[in-house]
Order: structure tokens, then sequence, then C-alpha cells
């Protein structure tokens, strides 16, 4: 019996060995320029982070939407 699983491991061992031996290697994953981090900004009025392509700027202050640009305005008294 224990011939038979020292054989049975042996075989299954080699059949392994020949399968990652034979088998192309797998291409480094690298992070394009859609996959990479894009910057995140927080909407002054609401504080939703948004990605900073998305938002809307005035002076230092960042907005997820027009109507919270508009409304910060109007609250400041602009």
């Amino acid at each position: 019996m224990t011939r038979l699983l020292f054989w049975i491991a042996l075989f299954i061992l080699a059949w392994w060995l020949w399968r990652k031996a034979t088998r192309p290697a797998r291409p480094a994953t690298k992070a394009t320029g859609d996959e990479r981090a894009t910057p995140m900004v927080r909407c002054t009025q609401c504080g939703v982070h948004v990605p900073q392509g998305d938002a809307l700027q005035d002076e230092q202050n960042w907005y997820c939407s027009r109507a919270h640009l508009e409304q910060d305005r109007s609250t400041r008294g602009r």
C-alpha cells in the first residue's frame, strides 16, 4: 500500500512539474492609464468625495455639482 501511494505521489509531482514547465509564463500585470487611481476631492457643500476630473472648482473649494456650487456662493453672500 505504501508503494502505491509513493508511486501516485511521484506521478502527481512529475505531472505538476511537466505542466509548470510547458505552460507559457504569465505576463506581469501593469497598470495602464485607465487603471491608475484618480485624485479624489471632497465637496465643500455636502462632503461627498468625487473624482477631481468630475468636480467643479471655485477658488480653493471643490463641488460635486453646479447646484452645490451655486448654493455655497449664495450662502457666502457673493
